[in-house]
């Protein structure tokens, strides 16, 4: 048991090492686009991949290849690892306004004519400062206001293409793209995944963001400016759970 945590301190000491040391190259260096790869699937599905079918040489006086795609067919995204382009369009703009208040006064008293024949003892005990007919009495006054104000507005205008990584039974498929632009030493990065149908994809190959279901977009950036902007790690704990 020991030695389980021992090695448990060790390799959580060495990751901190690592990040402190990647932190430090980011910031000496600046930000590094992320390596080429593919999307991984929203969903865990095995994704299953076909051999690609072999080329074959056209016939004498024929426009026609076995293997390629018709003139007149769908070229639109349908199969996994296929292509297809997302607008996106966002102007969204929210407002809301609430106000509370809430007051409660209350108060009690209550006396005692006998008290186990002690009555005049306790008069005798303390001269002046007691009187049976108000022994017991209570009050409270409870108030409470608030109010809070929301007004938000927001505009993206992006287009980026998406990877299809899984087709799910029923025919829709799930999709997900990512894209990075690095200008001197901040990343724009830009992030889309969903779940479309086919018949929602238009001839030229491309779908709204508002038919997208589940759909999650990212839009932000890594670097010195967004370092900057950002609120210290330390300060963020505090204001967490600081209970005041």
């Amino acid at each position: 048991m020991r030695k389980a945590l021992i090695l448990a301190a060790a390799l959580s000491a060495s990751a901190l090492g690592l990040g402190a040391c990647s932190t430090a190259i980011e910031a000496v260096k600046g930000p590094e686009l992320a390596p080429i790869g593919y999307p991984a699937a929203l969903v865990p599905v095995e994704q299953a991949y076909l051999p690609a079918p072999s080329a074959a040489a056209a016939s004498s006086n024929s426009l026609w290849r076995a293997g390629a795609r018709s003139f007149f067919g769908d070229q639109r995204a349908r199969r996994v690892g296929d292509i297809l382009t997302v607008n996106i369009d966002i102007n969204d703009r929210a407002q809301t306004q609430n106000s509370t208040n809430r007051n409660r006064t209350n108060s009690a008293s209550g006396g005692v004519t006998n008290f186990f024949g002690l009555e005049n003892s306790l008069g005798r005990a303390l001269p002046g400062g007691f009187d049976p007919a108000n022994m017991i009495g209570t009050q409270g006054d409870v108030s409470a206001s608030g109010s809070g104000s929301v007004n938000r507005a927001e505009r993206v205008n992006l287009t980026v293409a998406a990877v299809v990584t899984a087709v799910m039974p029923n025919g829709n498929m799930v999709i997900q793209g990512r894209q990075e632009v690095r200008t001197n030493r901040e990343v724009r990065e830009l992030t889309v995944a969903g779940i479309v149908r086919p018949e929602d994809i238009s001839s030229a190959n491309t779908i709204r963001h508002t038919q997208i279901a589940e759909a999650r977009i990212s839009y932000g950036g890594r670097g010195d400016i967004s370092r900057m902007q950002a609120t210290p790690a330390a300060q963020s704990l505090v204001e967490r759970f600081s209970p005041f």
